[in-house]
């Protein structure tokens, strides 16, 4: 599915579980629905999330930096040959297409929550390294696996249990909507590796009209059952 149609569909059912379920709708839930609906993808540097976290214009001014920084490396950094062959490589990733420099960004911000992050909260490390592994992952890989989904609603379990249940609920929900929807696809998903077992529904495949109409039923069965959860509300 598109990613627009995850991000309806997973926050639009994980909220509706909250509020059936008698949970606060809170801020916080809400925005870990929406970035649990999209986070499956995080292993595809041009998926909806990705690509907005970090947009072309950054891509761009990332570019622009890097070359100016390789001549400052080879001129000013006495360490010769190294001044020279990280010159080159600074360089040759400034040459990168925004899918790559994406993927060098995804790495760099993680290296970063490793070895600074956990000064600020000790679950950086984790998010870190997660986020390094997932540079070197296939889509639809290790997140879309039920280990991944464990490994989401966990976080946010350890992370955010002291404020009540419907943040893990919510994120771990939401994450869990965009596994079941891409199961619906040709591809499918094989949520237990490494078993081989995939559970492909062949419904749809994405960009195609047959797709299409898949999605939109999908939607308005979404805002259906988010119809029956709020409407109370406003009657």
């Amino acid at each position: 599915m598109m990613g627009r149609s995850h991000l309806i569909i997973g926050t639009g059912v994980s909220l509706s579980v909250l509020q059936l379920a008698g949970m606060p709708v809170t801020a916080p839930a809400v925005t870990v629905a929406l970035i649990g609906s999209l986070l499956p993808d995080i292993d595809e540097p041009n998926s909806l999330l990705v690509s907005r976290a970090l947009p072309n214009s950054l891509i761009r001014l990332l570019q622009t930096i890097l070359l100016p920084t390789a001549v400052f490396v080879y001129f000013y950094v006495h360490a010769k040959p190294w001044n020279l062959l990280l010159a080159i490589l600074i360089a040759l990733v400034s040459f990168l297409p925004s899918r790559s420099l994406r993927k060098v960004l995804m790495f760099a911000i993680g290296l970063g929550l490793v070895f600074y992050g956990h000064a600020f909260a000790p679950w950086n490390l984790i998010a870190g390294s997660l986020l390094m592994l997932c540079t070197t992952l296939t889509h639809r890989g290790l997140t879309h696996t039920l280990y991944g989904t464990a490994i989401w609603a966990g976080l946010l379990y350890s992370t955010t249990q002291q404020q009540g249940p419907e943040i893990w609920v919510a994120g771990g929900t939401a994450y869990a909507m965009h596994l079941l929807a891409d199961s619906l696809t040709n591809r499918g998903i094989r949520p237990l590796p490494p078993l081989k077992w995939r559970i492909r529904a062949n419904l749809m495949s994405t960009g195609t009209k047959r797709g299409a109409v898949v999605e939109n039923v999908c939607i308005v069965l979404t805002l259906i059952l988010a119809w029956i959860a709020f409407s109370p509300l406003f009657l």
